[in-house]
């Protein structure tokens, strides 16, 4: 879970609404359209993995024609369950793919497909007429773009799309995009299902032995792209993108790692930065061990919030009443007593003889904590869990959306593209001393996720593939258009602190910071307060006021 958001859950919309506040806005920058075919990409690379800080695309790249056409039926990899069907409005979806160099280092060698999809603006009046592309990336990293953006458009969207083309894709290595594949569907779930808080020697050799699997599988499937999905490597393809689209500028709605790749897009193109916004921030300071540490003390905060909030139903199974409002301590207990009862014997989990692990129950735990709306999901999956005959159906059912599991028991590729794109980018590599050393520390931070969010530690461990060059990432963006950062104070998976910091890295007057007070993995569209900074600035241009909180 280290930036790892689940907008592929259509459980329910996990951005969360709140009520409103005035925001102040400023200035409007002139976001730019053209059809640029300038074939230089530059920029600074530094602490961001790149080899190559100046690459020189061919004519054949930078000419391409995009050749949209109706959008096909998603793939097993992309992890939509149909076809996008039409806008409110009666846009249609379309699709292309476009090439890009599978290695910077060599733009005019081997390439890749990139998939792509949009919805064309339609404008209501003539005196606000399109402004361009506005690209989406939804997080992971592993989201596909493409399965995910049809899923939000028509709630969440549509305002935005009276003036952009709404466009997103599948990253490289992600979905239709040389999708990294690693272990087939049955070890996949086997692997998901697995211990991931090791007790003794035995265990911890068990953990040993899957990770060399999982790693071992990936070079064997995807050898080809591995050593090419890093962030920069992303941030690249975007410009590209942004070219054939006919933007001068970059418009630009990032959320979760997708503002890891908007502020890396940043600190390499700045001149080409337009109207953006990142929303759910990862910290850019943080080393791998310090996100995995505040995302541990980000789930326990909105596991206590949770709590707190279903202490006021008298059926609530960690506690009712005003003593476990004030308390949440008898409560943890329940769950961490449930925990352990399922590290020795899972529950079962329907009538074909599924069962739920202990590392399944802490996934879906976490999987419902991303958005307020499904906290009613958390409650009847505890309830069912910890009753006699426990049934572990519905944490079950929250662990397989969020793992990526179709009801046919096949997987997109979230997870291997998410380890891929990781390890590629971060220089980190810890051990098992590492992890040890540090679980004190973790189970301190949270009772219920630390063990586990600990050994993730491990993810890259043994990846020689490809090493990022730096453990942290560099967003340093001067000369850029404002960029607005939004960081919600109960995000369990990108906590606030990291927006704040990402707007200090960006640089004076570059990063923009709304603050908005609430539940949740991401803010728009939330509060009338949210919601206005952000249309006011992506629609009109007006800047909303550095510090802004809305509640």
């Amino acid at each position: 879970m280290r930036r790892k958001t689940t907008t592929a859950l259509s459980l329910a919309a996990l951005l969360i609404a709140g009520t409103a506040t005035a925001c102040r806005t400023t200035a409007d920058p002139d976001p730019g359209t053209a059809k640029g075919t300038e074939g230089t990409a530059t920029g600074s690379a530094t602490g961001s993995g790149s080899e190559v800080d100046s690459v020189t695309l061919p004519a054949s790249l930078t000419a391409q024609k995009l050749r949209w056409k109706p959008c096909p039926a998603p793939s097993v990899l992309q992890g939509a369950d149909r076809r996008p069907g039409k806008l409110p409005d009666g846009t249609a979806w379309q699709c292309t793919t476009m090439k890009v160099p599978l290695d910077y280092a060599k733009p005019d060698g081997e390439t890749i497909d990139l998939a792509l999809i949009r919805a064309e603006a339609k404008p209501k009046t003539e005196s606000k007429g399109r402004i361009g592309s506005l690209v989406f990336n939804f997080g992971g990293p592993g989201s596909s773009g493409v399965a995910s953006l049809p899923q939000f458009a028509a709630d969440e969207y549509m305002k935005l799309h009276e003036r952009y083309d709404l466009v997103s894709f599948d990253p490289r290595g992600i979905g239709n995009s040389g999708g990294v594949r690693c272990l087939d569907d049955k070890a996949l779930e086997r692997w998901l299902a697995a211990d991931s808080t090791p007790d003794d020697a035995t265990e911890l050799g068990q953990l040993r032995t899957r990770s060399k699997a999982f790693i071992q599988a990936c070079e064997k499937n995807s050898s080809r792209i591995l050593p090419h999905v890093d962030t920069v490597s992303a941030a690249r393809d975007m410009d590209l993108m942004r070219q054939l689209l006919g933007d001068r500028r970059l418009n630009y709605f990032g959320i979760s790692y997708g503002t890891e790749l908007g502020g890396v897009y940043a600190h390499l193109f700045p001149e080409n930065v337009g109207r953006t916004v990142l929303d759910a921030v990862v910290d850019p300071t943080q080393d791998d061990a310090a996100v995995a540490l505040s995302q541990a003390k980000g789930f326990q905060l909105a596991l206590e919030n949770f709590m707190k909030d279903c202490a006021k139903e008298p059926d609530c199974p960690t506690g009712s009443g005003p003593a476990a409002r004030k308390n949440t301590d008898a409560g943890i207990r329940k769950i961490t007593a449930l925990l352990k009862r399922l590290d020795s014997k899972p529950l079962k989990a329907g009538e074909d003889g599924g069962e739920l692990t202990q590392a399944e129950a802490l996934t879906g735990m976490a999987a419902a904590l991303y958005g307020k709306e499904t906290w009613v999901m958390l409650k009847s999956g505890l309830r069912d869990a910890m009753k006699k005959n426990g049934d572990g159906r519905w944490l079950q059912f929250l662990a397989d959306f969020y793992n990526g599991r179709d009801k046919n028991g096949r997987y997109n590729n979230l997870q291997s593209a998410y380890t891929a794109v990781i390890c590629a980018d971060s220089s980190d590599r810890y051990t098992e001393q590492d992890v040890l050393d540090r679980l004190p520390q973790f189970r301190d931070a949270s009772p219920v996720f630390g063990e586990s969010m600990a050994w993730t530690l491990l993810t890259c461990s043994g990846w020689k593939v490809r090493e990022g060059s730096s453990r942290t990432v560099e967003v340093s963006a001067k000369g850029a258009e404002p960029i607005v950062v939004i960081g919600t104070t109960g995000d369990p998976a990108t906590p606030y602190e990291g927006a704040r910091r990402m707007a200090e890295q960006l640089g004076e007057g570059v990063g923009v910071e709304v603050a908005y007070k609430g539940e949740g993995h991401g803010a728009y569209p939330g509060s009338d307060c949210v919601t206005d900074a952000v249309d006011g600035y992506l629609l009109d241009g007006k800047v909303p006021a550095d510090g802004t909180v809305c509640s």
